[in-house]
């Protein structure tokens, strides 16, 4: 008895050197709006921006809040600086990744260490550990098809 074999033929256009080049321009800003409205609702409103944190927390827990939201902020800042020549900021894209994933297992930490955090940290964690480490492969992909 013959089996029958289904043919592994997939389709053969592939997407070109700019056209995924401007697909991942696209999906970078969109994933930049993350760190961009976090980080600027957490400076503009400090730590009372967290859910179950009081109208008045500590001074000092509040700066520091403040101060790290900021550094959010730069960072959402600083990708969406790599994008008009993304091909090109390779270094720079993978230093900032590397920063996010940092952010990213320092967060693990504190769910391993206290608890499930809120639905919008717990997204957090997922751009932090899974979007971005995603987005730097796909930026050596064009970069490579670009040399």
């Amino acid at each position: 008895m013959r089996k029958a074999t289904v043919p592994l033929s997939f389709p053969t256009r592939v997407m070109t050197p700019p056209a995924e080049r401007r697909l991942l321009q696209l999906v970078v800003v969109l994933a930049c709006l993350v760190p961009l409205l976090a980080g600027g609702s957490g400076v503009l409103r400090g730590a009372a921006f967290i859910k179950g944190v009081g109208p008045a927390p500590p001074v000092d827990l509040d700066s520091h809040f403040r101060y790290l939201s900021g550094l959010l902020l730069g960072l959402g800042l600083a990708f969406l600086s790599c994008v008009p020549a993304i091909e090109r900021r390779t270094l720079l894209f993978r230093t900032l990744g590397l920063i996010a994933v940092i952010g990213g297992l320092a967060r693990l930490l504190g769910l391993l260490e206290r608890g499930m955090p809120s639905a919008g940290h717990v997204f957090g964690l997922f751009m932090e550990l899974g979007t971005v480490p995603l987005l730097i492969l796909w930026q050596a992909r064009v970069a490579r098809r670009a040399r």
